[in-house]
């Protein structure tokens, strides 16, 4: 009996140690949930404003909250014919430092020396929809164009304005919220403000 009970308790630990652990990682892989993604991520390239890569691998890590309604617009979209391309999830806080020190602008780059960005809160992501088979869609200007052209309020001619108004509707939807100086960029819901920025590292084995 007491043989039994110890056994017991000893699975009990082992449960609880690891739903503790499970529920103190700040980070998941959106690739772990059961939805399909397209990828660009293009700071894990050379094809970005910095000219060198700051990830280790192509990958886009949030938030459990955030990544649960980030799969629920993109199986939305999905039911539209359309999927959900990834430009930057989660951003460390030191690769935020580096941004700011080769520009400087806080209309287009969170300073990591005041309160950073909502990407290094896990909370944010860059995006566009292109079409299941990866056609993509005119949005007005290329991702990380730091111009006017990028503002949510330019006038752009029909097709632009439509693709966008696609893109926002939906994101809205599921609580996420663009911001003016970039089409591509959506904050969700502002509680996560108040989350603290984090300097994790990418684990590429995952």
């Amino acid at each position: 009996m007491k043989r039994s009970l110890l056994l017991l308790l000893c699975l009990i630990n082992l449960l609880t140690t690891a739903f503790q652990t499970k529920k103190s990682e700040p980070l998941v892989n959106i690739e772990s949930f059961d939805s399909v993604f397209a990828y660009d991520v293009r700071y894990a390239t050379e094809n970005n404003f910095l000219k060198q890569a700051v990830y280790d691998c192509e990958q886009c890590l949030l938030i459990p909250e955030v990544a649960q309604a980030l799969v629920d617009a993109n199986d939305y979209f999905c039911d539209l014919g359309y999927k959900i391309k990834l430009y930057d999830c989660y951003r460390p806080v030191s690769v935020q430092k580096k941004m700011w020190a080769i520009y400087p602008n806080p209309s287009y780059v969170g300073n990591p020396y005041g309160s950073g960005s909502i990407h290094n809160r896990g909370a944010a992501i860059d995006m566009t929809i292109v079409k299941l088979n990866n056609d993509t869609l005119d949005m007005g200007s290329d991702y990380d164009h730091f111009g006017k052209e990028a503002h949510i309020d330019h006038p752009h001619n029909d097709t632009v304005r439509a693709n966008r108004k696609q893109l926002w509707q939906v994101m809205k939807k599921f609580g996420f919220s663009p911001i003016r100086t970039e089409w591509w960029h959506f904050n969700y819901d502002a509680k996560n403000y108040g989350l603290k920025v984090m300097d994790v590292d990418f684990d590429c084995n995952k």
